[in-house]
């Protein structure tokens, strides 16, 4: 069969193949291409402003002392339930629980609890009036181009923290006291009422961790994932 022929037979042929290999549904798409762009514009470097970094530095301090509050009052609730005054007084230092601990190596912060009137002498700390306002109230410094500074009041918001720090013959029995003070001979952390600000966190928060929190926090997400409610 001539050449020219042979082409003439195989052309509509060949036409027909590529039809039927273009239709839709043989097409095999890329498979999750929404999530791959995601990713990579999350891996994308981005630059990171001054007053990015401050709020990152608000972020990430609420979120340590939020959760650190949340797991005292719980801890505090069960150990009262279970063992009195005697059990939870030991336990009223939720920087030290092992989960506050890891949370603050993951932001790479030091943590530290102040009062002017502490039940531990080592908590003593001299602070300004504006550093005892409501419980909204937030101061944040940035120390050095290295370190942040994280302040919020502790304010007495929870009916169980009168069993240890509220009026003695009122809300602490004369036996519990004598417990308190066993433990704690200077102790000066009663005499509380529900609103009143007792002391302060006062955090130090490094660059690198304030950084690496607000790139968390603001990256695009594939799938959103609720955070517990702490409040």
């Amino acid at each position: 069969m001539p050449v020219k022929t042979l082409l003439y037979k195989i052309a509509p042929l060949a036409v027909v193949l590529s039809i039927v290999a273009c239709r839709p549904d043989q097409i095999e798409h890329l498979k999750d291409s929404k999530r791959i762009g995601i990713e990579a514009e999350n891996w994308e470097v981005k630059r990171i402003m001054p007053n990015d970094l401050l709020r990152a530095a608000r972020w990430a301090g609420d979120s340590l002392t939020a959760t650190a509050d949340t797991l005292l009052r719980r801890t505090i609730a069960r150990e009262l339930a279970t063992g009195g005054v005697a059990h939870a007084m030991s336990l009223c230092q939720p920087e030290t629980y092992r989960f506050v601990d890891s949370l603050a190596g993951v932001l790479k912060a030091t943590t530290r609890r102040v009062s002017e009137r502490p039940r531990n002498p080592a908590n003593r700390g001299v602070l300004l009036p504006e550093e005892l306002k409501p419980d909204t109230a937030r101061s944040i410094k940035r120390l050095s181009q290295e370190v942040f500074f994280y302040g919020r009041p502790i304010v007495l918001n929870n009916s169980v923290c009168l069993r240890c720090h509220g009026e003695i013959g009122k809300d602490i029995s004369a036996a519990d006291y004598a417990l308190i003070k066993q433990k704690f001979p200077q102790d000066q952390a009663t005499g509380y009422r529900l609103g009143q600000a007792m002391g302060a966190w006062q955090l130090s928060l490094r660059r690198d961790g304030v950084a690496e929190f607000w790139t968390m926090k603001t990256r695009k997400k594939w799938r959103e994932h609720k955070m517990p409610k702490l409040f």
